[in-house]
């Protein structure tokens, strides 16, 4: 497969995916309700052209009056400007619109990612206090030979799943749960891979009864001290506590349209302008894209995502996080264990320096 076809966005069995010109509402398409929205169609407005030449490319496909010749040479052209127009459409996306793309109903989640790069995967389940969570994944299995730990959020991808993950928002057994599997590889010497996507912890009353916040406290405190390498990735959208509760490490990447905030764009303009319809004004002024939280010295990487984002090529996005994942343990694993506890000390101890530097020079200017 070329570079350029494997740009293409395509079903799950790698075939091109269907047109959207007829302006058909499909349910895997739709929006994340009180988690923010995007169009019915899943789609950025700016994508509609991609939409149409999408269409197009689906009709020469099946033309059967072309030659060969002349098919290829039109599919060609077109698988061009569907690329050229894509890097155009995704380098330019502003804060709301990455919203939207971490959260893409077709965006990789912690299962896709597993199936591509975790070898011989075996789920552990259960916080061995209340129950299990199944917002939270947790398991033993090795990237690119190399046995880790996995914990990611699972958000699900169909509807029953959604729900029955609460859209991977989780209760306080599930950050128990990953805990409890963290420090089981601490105990066998496992590094920990963390994939955080999450818009925020549960917020119903049970939560809060069973002691979310504290909780989430013992996991920043617990994994601050671990003796073995912490790996940690946004892949979609981190929010608030329930992202910070996987998120403690000795490395940190982004996927490049994926976010990292304290509240989401809806809750901050709720507070600040009694109206979620500021989301879009919010989301500037919270800084939660990659780039700008890698400016920050908050990520120590940014991923580059295929064209078009990684909703469009999972297993392209899977290969760009099995890399950093293989090359950050290679690098962290040859630190003695009081090295790596004391990086990782000096590290959570210089977020939000530049910060304040910034803020500093700019009130003395």
């Amino acid at each position: 497969m070329s570079p350029s076809e494997g740009a293409l966005p395509r079903n799950a069995r790698g075939e091109m995916a269907d047109s959207r010109s007829t302006g058909e509402v499909h349910p895997e398409r739709r929006g994340w309700g009180a988690f923010g929205s995007y169009s019915l169609s899943g789609d950025l407005p700016r994508e509609q052209v991609l939409a149409l030449l999408e269409a197009r490319i689906g009709q020469v496909e099946q033309q059967s009056d072309l030659t060969a010749t002349q098919r290829a040479a039109e599919l060609s052209r077109l698988r061009g400007e569907w690329l050229r127009t894509a890097r155009d459409v995704y380098t330019g996306l502003q804060p709301w619109e990455t919203v939207f793309v971490a959260r893409h109903p077709r965006r990789p989640l912690v299962g896709d990612y597993i199936h591509h790069v975790v070898r011989d995967f075996c789920e552990l389940h259960g916080d061995r206090v209340f129950g299990d969570d199944p917002a939270i994944v947790t398991g033993f299995g090795s990237i690119a030979d190399q046995p880790v730990m996995v914990v990611g959020h699972n958000r699900g991808r169909s509807i029953d799943e959604r729900v029955a993950c609460n859209f991977g928002c989780a209760h306080p057994e599930g950050y128990r749960k990953g805990l409890a599997k963290m420090r089981l590889a601490e105990k066998f010497g496992v590094p920990i891979v963390s994939l955080i996507d999450t818009p925020r912890t549960y917020p119903g009353t049970s939560a809060e009864e069973q002691g979310m916040a504290m909780t989430i406290a013992e996991n920043l405190k617990a994994m601050s001290g671990l003796r073995v390498p912490i790996v940690s990735v946004v892949i979609g959208e981190g929010g608030s506590g329930g992202a910070l509760g996987l998120a403690v490490g000795d490395r940190m990447a982004m996927f490049e349209h994926s976010i990292f905030s304290v509240i989401s764009p809806e809750g901050c303009a709720a507070i600040l302008w009694k109206t979620s319809a500021n989301a879009k004004a919010a989301a500037a002024a919270l800084k939660l894209r990659a780039a700008d939280l890698l400016q920050l010295g908050l990520v120590d990487e940014v991923l580059a995502e295929p064209i078009g984002g990684a909703h469009r090529n999972h297993a392209q996005a899977a290969a760009t996080l099995e890399r950093f994942v293989a090359r950050s343990l290679g690098e962290l694993s040859k630190l003695s264990t009081n090295t790596l506890l004391e990086r990782r000390f000096q590290r959570l101890r210089r977020m939000g320096s530049s910060f304040q530097e910034t803020e500093r020079i700019r009130n003395t200017a």
